[in-house]
């Protein structure tokens, strides 16, 4: 006895119980699961409607979850990734950019410590692209080393 397979709508509610997804998203995940009779864009778009997928709160979600780790590149990166509307990303990236040396320097402090400054070009390149590889810009990167150098 088997169990039935669940419906493309309760693979869409599954999903999104999980956590925020863009309609992108979501129909990547549901379109090999479509059969006969189903109509991918008329569930996306009753989802849509009652307010289930909503793009606004997929931003806020990685905003909160990701951008205290991560560089505005790498945040920016993960949104482009979801579909999102490019007007979404250019606010969000507005955001970022306000908190972007406080988050690298959080990022920093919390690998390395209180460390001083590098005493070394090989420890500096080394800090560098830790910061470089979270997605942190090389503007930001330098400010923040910069200020271990100054004693900050």
């Amino acid at each position: 006895m088997g169990f039935a397979k669940p419906s493309l709508k309760a693979r869409a509610l599954r999903l999104l119980a999980q956590r925020e997804h863009s309609r992108s998203e979501l129909e990547a995940k549901l379109a090999p699961h479509v059969q006969e009779g189903d109509d991918l864009a008329t569930l996306l778009d009753q989802l849509q409607a009652r307010d289930f997928i909503n793009e606004e709160r997929v931003v806020e979600s990685v905003l909160h979850s990701r951008a205290p780790r991560l560089g505005a590149q790498r945040v920016l990166q993960e949104l482009r990734r979801k579909g999102l509307d490019e007007d979404l990303l250019r606010a969000a990236a507005g955001r970022l950019k306000d908190t972007e040396l406080e988050r690298a320097r959080a990022v920093w402090h919390q690998r390395f410590g209180n460390a001083p400054a590098p005493a070394t070009r090989e420890e500096q390149a080394r800090q560098m692209r830790f910061l470089a590889a979270r997605g942190f810009g090389g503007d930001v990167v330098r400010r923040v080393l910069d200020a271990r150098e100054d004693g900050g």
